[in-house]
């Protein structure tokens, strides 16, 4: 407590109990007439002399020393009248020293620690060390982010820093002003000044606005509740640097992170699991800090602090040691308090320590049915029912808004009166600050919300804000709401004979099998292909599932989905993603994506201590290992872009190698996909997936494979129990040796669809795979070459190749160097009777016009022939003339022709329109990226709805046209049914050749 505060007390301290009771009352008024955020009248009521300032010094410090005068002279206490006045001017109190008395305040009072600050660095150690340190450059900005779930104490951590920084004790050579927002508190503003913000905070203070600013690399930003804004901070456009502008809140908030305003300040802020993906990628080279929670110990030393006992804090310590589940709970520091409170509760009734239950919500529940009992024990089930209603339907009220800070209005709205209000207050479920009410704790919100739907609504006035349950659920897992995630797995938990059994003797009936069925009822619409909302993001389905924990329910959830995409993140996702998957009986399909950091072999002490980290690799394999399991029961798996170590890689091996309990014939997989996999070993994985009896894809793309791996995977697929057709090996860094390798098992009558694109197998290679198409037991069908290298000579081999195999269908050069030279030796090879190509993709393979007269003799002779793609070639006008001519011709049979990204003039129109009118097998042309006039569209559209034209598929981007072309396009279709699409073949082109995307959050 500073000078200043101590002497105000002292002046308090001379009134007399009276003289002090008429102090307060003439408070009240002179507050009210100030129009200032009013401390409630119930605290100031019941506060002592030294209470009451620190009440003021928090709220009103700006004009407390003339209120302090003013009331003296009103009670009769010139004297002290004259010494306020004095200490006034001896006592201008710097922004430092202001925040000093705040954030005491708010420790003592406002946090659930229940320690001492110096106690409590001593469960952060290592955390406050790296807080320090993050922040040791003076010159350059930085951004740090406090990670960790839900309840693990990072708002604690940020508030202990800011309350260290007053007292002198952190950052002295490195921040002048540091400033602490707690965006909760601006969730309902639309619009916001930041210097009129940053004035606030200081305007009780000597400071200047100006001095702060002057020096932008000595102040840091404190972000709490970032996870908690209604408004999407993901803007990446519309940013502004006038930090003495008013804008839209989000605008302020977003060009704030993404250092676009005041960008030599730094931050620090806190996020939750659910916030990472969306706010991280913000930040410009954020530093980490990650909140690990309670250790044993620390958890044992809380309890003694909680109890205020060795000997009580002990005894309960080993209760929570009596289930380990219980104590792992307990590492997250808020659980720990409630259980503690719990525990608390029971010991002041005289009864037994009771936690029913080892799951978030019926911990909560116990907490709360406790709290309640120290009340209303001896209240009837209704009355209970009727009072707990209230308080979540203040709770449910506040959550669809998406407010965390409410007025007592609001209060008084939903029912609840001022003597509940104090009980509330008293149980610690409500906590004040200033004149506004928040939940003590966000999570207690997000649970009394839950519990809303467990207590009924009335049917025939239905609550005009809260949504019903349906709506809540689909926002939950449908829509993604993160900041309602916690709700949803409440209802999951509450709904629950355990917990509805804690419930029911003092609220009377909970309807939970009725819950169940509308949960059911919703996850069947997501899982179904056809509904347009679907399950957003699994893990908080699994979440939800390990918070019920009853098992026939939790199988009946998954066992509506067939299909799931799934990112695992770390050793925590994967643990709840094995919980939630082991569930399922009826998935076929599992797309998986797991991070560098599960199976990472190297130690980064920015995240945890080296225990944590052997630890976390021990539990990653173990948990691996079990959902390993689930495997040999899929159709589909894919592993892309999956980072794996030798020992996952090892642990995958073993799930599919048959036992006597599990022959190879009790394997369902059809499909295995691994690209962009990192460490894929030595090809083990090639001996146990290759000789599964159902396999027939195998997709590698991005997966870079050494000459001795590719050797590997070749033996396995000359076995005669590899049943493998379909090989996807695009982009793997395959060598013209390997591609030969790869030639030589094509004679085994298997593959029939080999895609090599995007490596470099250069003329040689190819040259080696088309020795191998000559061969009669070659049964490929489809043959996928672009991006491999290849110039013109490589035709010559191609074109021999052409006249011997009877199977190839399809053969895609796509983005070769061929020349018209060498697409002249293929047309000579396609006009021969004998030649059964159906498929020949030529895009960007540097064509001119001067090859069209060789392609369209083979229009006109080859029947077989039914796509043709020749797509970001030079194909002039000359060349679009002669190949409209060859489609006009009857004997022509072709279905598809690509003719995109080809520059040709507007009197081409005229040869195209009348080619549509005259082809009639003509269904799909691709006409993408090529610019027509109005003159010319019109005379194409005329063509397309023409009677005889029969083209299903025309590749245009409408979007790129006059708002008149748009129209003229629209009409054709809706007369012809036609799609005129953008990228109308991109994606049966990238299936086609295995293409992949890198994995991102968003696929």
């Amino acid at each position: 407590m500073d000078e200043s505060t101590v002497k105000m007390i002292q002046c308090l301290q001379k009134l007399s109990n009276a003289e002090f009771l008429m102090f307060k009352e003439l408070l009240r008024k002179v507050l009210e007439e100030h129009k200032a955020t009013p401390v409630p009248w119930t605290m100031i009521k019941m506060a002592s002399k030294a209470d009451l300032i620190v009440l003021l010094t928090r709220n009103y410090l700006r004009y407390l020393w003339e209120v302090l005068s003013a009331l003296f002279v009103q009670v009769n206490r010139a004297d002290l009248s004259i010494m306020a006045q004095k200490l006034k001017s001896d006592n201008q109190s710097s922004y430092k020293e202001i925040m000093k008395i705040t954030f005491q305040h708010i420790w003592s009072n406002e946090t659930f620690v229940l320690m001492d600050d110096e106690n409590y660095q001593i469960t952060i150690e290592e955390q406050y060390k790296a807080l320090q340190d993050v922040f040791y450059c003076p010159v350059q900005p930085v951004t740090t982010v406090v990670l960790g779930s839900k309840g693990k104490g990072k708002t604690t951590f940020l508030r202990k820093a800011m309350l260290d920084w007053a007292s002198g004790n952190l950052w002295q050579n490195r921040f002048q002003y540091v400033f602490f927002i707690s965006l909760i508190t601006l969730n309902n503003i639309t619009e916001l000044n930041l210097a009129e913000l940053m004035l606030t905070k200081l305007s009780e203070s000597s400071e200047t606005l100006d001095k702060v600013i002057s020096d932008p690399k000595r102040i840091l930003f404190i972000l709490e509740g970032l996870e908690y804004l209604q408004f999407d901070l993901e803007l990446r456009t519309n940013l502004c640097n006038d930090w003495g502008k008013t804008l839209p809140t989000q605008i302020v908030f977003s060009s704030l992170l993404q250092k676009v305003m005041l960008p030599g300040s730094s931050l620090l802020l806190e996020l939750g699991n659910p916030s990472v993906p969306k706010i991280y990628p913000l930040l410009q080279y954020p530093k980490k800090i990650t909140i690990q929670g309670f250790t044993n110990e620390n958890t044992k030393f809380y309890c003694m602090c909680f109890f205020a006992s060795y000997q009580k804090g002990l005894q309960v310590f080993d209760y929570l040691k009596t289930s380990q589940q219980l104590l792992t709970l307990c590492k997250n520091p808020y659980i720990c308090w409630v259980s503690c409170s719990t525990l608390k509760w029971q010991w002041d009734r005289e009864e037994e320590m009771n936690l029913i239950g080892i799951t978030d919500s019926s911990i909560y529940t116990n907490f709360m049915v406790s709290s309640f009992r120290s009340v209303y024990d001896n209240c009837p089930p209704n009355q209970n029912r009727a009072q707990l209603k209230t308080l979540c339907t203040l709770a449910a009220e506040a959550m669809w808004k998406q407010v965390f800070v409410f007025k007592s209005e609001d209060l008084r709205r939903n029912g609840i009166s001022e003597s509940e209000k104090a009980v509330w207050l008293r149980m610690n479920f409500l906590c004040t600050q200033g004149e506004d009410f928040m939940f003590y704790h966000p999570t207690l919100q997000s649970y009394f919300t839950a519990l809303f739907y467990f207590l009924g609504q009335d049917e025939d006035t239905p609550h005009p804000v809260i949504g019903s349950l349906p709506q809540l659920l689909r926002e939950v897992y449908g829509h993604g709401q993160t900041i309602w995630l916690l709700t949803g797995i409440f209802v999951f938990g509450i709904a629950t004979e355990k917990v509805t059994d804690i419930l029911k003797p003092h609220f009377d009936f909970i309807p939970s099998k009725e819950i169940k069925q509308e949960i059911l009822k919703c996850f069947r619409s997501l899982s179904q292909a056809e509904c347009s909302e679907k399950l957003m993001n699994p893990h908080s389905l699994f979440e939800s599932l390990l918070d019920n924990q009853e098992e026939s329910f939790e199988t009946e959830v998954m066992d509506l989905f067939e299909e799931m995409t799934v990112d695992i993140s770390d050793v925590d996702t994967l643990s709840v993603a094995t919980y939630g998957l082991l569930k399922s009986q009826k998935l076929k399909k599992l797309h998986l994506h797991i991070q560098h950091k599960v199976f990472s072999e190297f130690y980064n002490p920015e995240e945890c201590n080296v225990e944590d980290f052997e630890c976390n690799k021990r539990k990653a394999i173990r948990y691996w290992s079990m959902l390993c399991k689930i495997f040999r029961d899929l159709q589909v798996l894919d592993l892309d872009s999956c980072n794996f170590n030798e020992t996952a890689i090892s642990r995958l091996c073993d799930s599919v190698y048959p036992s006597s309990k599990n022959p190879l014939t009790a394997f369902k997989l059809q499909s295995l996909s691994c690209s962009f996999m990192t460490n894929f070993g030595d090809g083990a994985l090639f001996h146990t997936f290759l000789q599964l009896p159902h396999l027939k894809s195998v997709n590698l793309y991005g997966t870079s494979l050494s000459n001795d791996v590719v050797e590997n995977m070749c033996s396995v697929l000359r076995c005669p129990a590899c049943k493998v057709e379909e090989l996807l090996l695009g982009k793997c860094n395959i060598s013209s040796e390997a591609c030969g390798m790869i030639a030589t098992s094509l004679i085994y009558r298997k593959v029939k669809h080999l895609s090599l694109v995007e490596n470099p197998l250069k003329n040689k290679g190819v040259m080696l795979l088309c020795e191998i198409l000559k061969h009669p037991r070659c049964v490929l069908e489809t043959l996928m070459l672009s991006r491999c290298c290849l110039s013109f000579n490589v035709c010559c081999h191609l074109y021999e190749a052409f006249l011997c195999n009877k199977y190839l269908s399809l053969l895609d050069l796509g983005s070769n160097v061929l020349e018209d030279i060498g697409v002249n030796i293929l047309c000579e090879a396609l006009k021969d009777p004998t030649c059964t190509l159906q498929e020949l993709w030529l895009p960007g393979c540097s064509l001119t016009s001067d090859c069209c007269e060789g392609i369209s003799d083979v229009l006109t002779s080859n029947k077989n022939l039914k796509t043709l793609k020749l797509g970001n070639n030079n194909i002039e006008d000359t060349g679009i003339k002669q190949l409209c001519e060859a489609l006009r011709n009857p004997n022509c049979k072709l279905q598809c022709l690509g003719l995109d990204m080809n520059d040709f003039k507007t009197n081409c129109c005229e040869d195209l329109a009348s080619a549509l009118t005259t082809c009639k097998t003509l269904t799909s042309l691709n006409l993408d990226w090529i610019t027509f006039d109005h003159d010319g569209l019109e005379l194409l559209c005329e063509a397309l709805s023409h009677k005889s034209c029969n083209l299903k598929v025309l590749g245009l981007d409408k979007s790129a046209m006059t708002e008149e072309s748009q129209i003229l396009l629209q009409t054709v279709e809706m007369k012809k049914k036609l799609d005129i699409l953008h990228f109308p073949w991109v994606r049966e082109e990238s299936e086609m050749r295995g293409v992949r995307l890198v994995w991102n959050s968003k696929n």
